[in-house]
């Protein structure tokens, strides 16, 4: 999930009832529609509302939750059997059409969702997609009674069933198709949680949550519900949170790093996630097309002096990047060929700097974008500042206001520089970083990397008869990766988290999301 990292507003002296669970929160980019949420303010959010066929628990283990059956022989057909007496929060019934809707709806190109890629392995996807699309339904899809649903793959996948519980797949009620925009406004969904009322999203201040008596699954929340609260800074949110007007923070702000374990004790949280942030730049930027832009990418990257940047700001909250997943994650390597372009070597970065100039040379400034309401201004400058010294050029920050406005630059591909990125897991596997980020025809594809060769790789690891198979198949993907340098990974997560003194429990789970619905006062 497309990380933002950023706060967007001031903070709400209303506490409300005193058994809801605050929680920083942030201005979610879209409306809150599952297949096109793909940033982690809104998809917090849109993880409560609704409820897959599976879910994923604090550590990432995936448990039926709408399936009462999933059955397959081949990996590559399945009968889905859902759960009977399911209502979305709107007393409507849930049912296998309510999957199949949403699955084709999400799949739709004149739709453009930006998590549209996920249905790709489903029979029909290509048909749905194509510009003179002459259906509007995956063949491969069908709704057998109310609660049996089939899929029919085009090739084995190990993912596919550990992907339900992935947002895309969330079913919606028939009211959402009326008007998806004002749907997404104030969302109907079958989850642990629903909108505490009509308009319950204060944009850019707060929005609520209630318990959902509707819910029928292993997620039964533990709380009154929940505020997610909008900042301006990270600073003001960890203020909050020592004077108690805050229970929960995900993200500790810098200037606290040295301080917030001593500072809150045993309320401090710290643990390794899957979660790691890149430096991007799309191909229309002048210098960064063809060999050219190969051969500064792989420059700027070993520019960049990444343990210092881990110690000296982070304070160990960080650690260097050495792939493009995450080093939480099963399979990981963190010594694949092409990783030596992610340590610091200054010499090596001149020479390969001088070969890009031999074939165009270097004109203007190296800019970084970033949100500066996500806390990031620091570790951008101290980049930009590694690369400047080494490679003898301007580089600089370039700061955005909000998440939501350089993500919509981003998104448009009109940012025209380069800028931070970030990816928070949606489910635990490498695969889930690889082909949301970097397969051809994602949405979520930032930086425009299209290669016919890695998307051919993806696709073979998703068909593996085994874990170990797929994991040298990814690992090949990655080393073409490193080869054409898609982008620039640069630190992975180590948490820093914490919670006030009105809570009892609050766990982060795998990917450094709080685990919310378990979260006490």
């Amino acid at each position: 999930m497309a990380t933002s990292l950023g706060l967007t507003a001031c903070s709400s002296d209303d506490s409300g009832d005193a058994d809801v669970v605050t929680t920083n929160g942030g201005e979610p980019q879209n409306p809150l529609v599952p297949t096109n949420t793909n940033e982690n303010m809104g998809g917090r959010v849109v993880d409560r509302l609704f409820a897959g066929l599976k879910y994923y628990d604090a550590n990432g283990g995936a448990h039926d939750e709408m399936a009462q059956k999933i059955e397959t022989t081949d990996r590559k057909n399945y009968t889905i059997t859902i759960k009977p007496d399911w209502k979305f929060s709107d007393g409507t019934a849930v049912t296998a059409k309510s999957f199949v809707d949403a699955w084709n709806y999400g799949a739709l190109g004149t739709n453009a969702q930006l998590q549209s890629y996920v249905f790709a392995p489903i029979i029909g996807f290509d048909e749905v997609q194509a510009k003179d699309a002459k259906v509007q339904t995956m063949s491969g899809l069908k709704v057998v009674d109310d609660h049996t649903l089939t899929v029919a793959l085009k090739q084995p996948s190990i993912d596919f069933e550990t992907e339900l519980g992935f947002a895309p797949f969330y079913p919606l009620p028939e009211v959402a198709y009326k008007d998806m925009k004002a749907f997404g406004e104030n969302p109907i969904g079958n989850g642990p949680y629903k909108f505490a009322k009509n308009g319950a999203w204060q944009h850019n201040v707060q929005i609520d949550l209630v318990p959902n008596p509707e819910y029928k699954g292993g997620r039964v929340p533990k709380n009154k519900g929940l505020r997610f609260v909008m900042y301006q800074s990270y600073d003001t949110a960890y203020a909050d949170l020592q004077a108690g007007n805050l229970d929960t923070l995900d993200v500790i702000p810098e200037s606290a790093m040295t301080s917030y374990k001593k500072d809150l004790g045993d309320r401090a949280i710290s643990k390794p996630i899957a979660y790691k942030v890149n430096i991007g730049i799309q191909s229309n930027v002048p210098h960064f097309a063809g060999e050219e832009g190969v051969l500064r990418r792989k420059a700027i990257s070993m520019a960049i002096n990444r343990e210092q940047i881990c110690e000296n700001i982070f304070h160990g909250a960080r650690i260097p990047s050495r792939d493009f997943t995450a080093s939480t994650l099963p399979g990981f390597n963190g010594n694949l060929p092409g990783s030596e372009f992610l340590k610091f070597n200054p010499q090596e970065a001149k020479k390969l700097w001088a070969q890009a100039d031999a074939i165009s040379p270097w004109s203007g400034k190296y800019e970084i974008a970033y949100n500066t309401d996500g806390g990031h201004q620091g570790w951008i400058e101290a980049t930009a500042n590694s690369i400047k010294n080494t490679l003898g050029i301007e580089a600089i920050g370039a700061p955005y206001p909000t998440f939501k406005t350089i993500r919509d630059a981003i998104t448009a591909k009109t940012i025209g520089k380069a800028f931070r990125g970030g990816w928070q897991g949606d489910y635990p596997t490498m695969l889930q970083f690889l082909t949301s980020q970097y397969y051809s025809f994602s949405e979520t594809n930032n930086v425009s990397y299209n290669s016919p060769e890695f998307d051919a790789l993806l696709n073979a690891a998703l068909a593996a008869p085994t874990l170990e198979e797929s994991y040298k198949i990814v690992a090949q993907a990655q080393m073409l990766l490193f080869k054409d340098m898609a982008e620039i990974p640069v630190l992975d997560y180590n948490a820093a988290a914490g919670r006030s003194d009105k809570v009892k429990k609050a766990e982060l789970a795998w990917n450094g999301f709080f685990d919310f619905e378990n979260i006490e006062k």
